[in-house]
């Protein structure tokens, strides 16, 4: 691993006007950028012609986790308000959040969400508050009624009734992210579907991702950023898929950053993962040597992101910027609600 890997070598260029502030009017209409690592170039196709790009016997693993409605409004009993992004569900009465308001909150403070209950700050994890709901109100169900679709930040407009459908997976099943699985809002059940009639198995764990995934990168030196810590499941019957892919020939295709992050994590000796649950923090960046995906389906990341360095990390970090150079004189649109990348790597 290069000992001067730095944060400016994960920066590009973008203008304002291909950040994509809605969703395709169709979930299959989005662009896919080839960046397919034994070809010269970049190609492009529509997303719904995917299956052009696979073949029989690969594996689609993709992130199943539900977006809840993370973000709540609260005043303070001394009347100041205060902006709840929830983090962590920890159990029927504690939150782990992040809390922004004029004056800084303090242990033992309370706050009342809007129409709904009085919460406690009972402690601080790191740049997280511990809270703690009154009464006898389940703090997930809480959430479900006055909380909001937590879109991400460079996403400046209101949440609007569409957005509670088209961000999340048409297979998002487990409550638990404050931030959509972005490559798999691509995906519909037709073709899904489709794929499956093609030999092209898909299967399914859980990564809850966390408001961290937002986090900027304050340390130019990248070995000294620390990643939020985030709930994964591996289930048995995935890591019986992974196996009988192998023994098939066939190629293990991450839907997403945040399976590769899960896989990888979990991987065992014999380059395949474990039925596990539990968190990962591992910060994939270029020099890691990945065991479990043979490509990747991703959406366009922000500049000097971890994301980005963890695709970097897979494509190779001049592949990658040069096809998102490509992407941007294209007029690709980027981040969550914009078009995709299929990326295998170099050789």
């Amino acid at each position: 691993m290069s000992a001067t890997l730095d944060i400016s070598q994960f920066d590009y260029e973008l203008p304002d006007d291909l950040i994509a502030l809605y969703p395709s009017k169709e979930r299959t209409r989005s662009r896919l950028l080839i960046a397919d690592g034994s070809a010269d170039g970049f190609a492009q196709i529509e997303f719904s012609e995917i299956g052009s790009l696979l073949r029989e016997n690969d594996l689609l693993v993709c992130n199943d986790t539900r977006v809840i409605p993370a973000r709540l409004k609260a005043v303070k009993l001394t009347g100041g308000r205060v902006e709840i992004l929830v983090e962590r569900i920890v159990d029927r009465k504690t939150i782990w959040a992040q809390a922004k308001c004029s004056r800084p909150l303090r242990i033992g403070d309370q706050v009342v969400i809007e129409n709904g209950p009085r919460l406690t700050l009972g402690a601080r994890r790191r740049d997280l508050f511990v809270f703690a709901a009154d009464g006898d109100q389940d703090v997930r169900e809480v959430i479900e009624r006055c909380g909001k679709i937590p879109l991400p930040p460079y996403i400046r407009r209101e949440v609007n009734r569409e957005d509670t459908v088209r961000y999340q997976t048409v297979y998002a099943k487990n409550p638990g992210s404050v931030a959509a699985p972005t490559a798999g809002l691509h995906f519909s059940e037709n073709l899904l579907e489709k794929l499956g009639e093609n030999g092209i198995e898909v299967e399914f764990l859980t990564l809850h991702v966390g408001a961290g995934t937002f986090a900027p990168v304050r340390d130019g030196n990248l070995h000294n950023h620390e990643l939020h810590a985030e709930r994964y499941e591996i289930p048995h019957r995935l890591c019986e898929k992974i196996q009988h892919c192998r023994n098939s020939n066939g190629r293990v295709i991450a839907v997403g950053t945040t399976v590769v992050r899960a896989l990888e994590h979990a991987v065992r000796k014999d380059a395949l993962p474990r039925p596990s649950i539990g968190e990962t923090c591992l910060f994939i960046k270029p020099g890691f040597r990945f065991k479990v995906v043979d490509a990747l389906i991703t959406n366009f990341h922000l500049p000097r992101s971890t994301l980005l360095m963890l695709v970097c990390a897979f494509g190779g970090t001049s592949r990658v910027l040069a096809a998102y150079q490509h992407a941007v004189s294209e007029g690709f649109r980027f981040y969550s609600y914009g078009d995709a990348m299929y990326i295998t790597p170099e050789g």
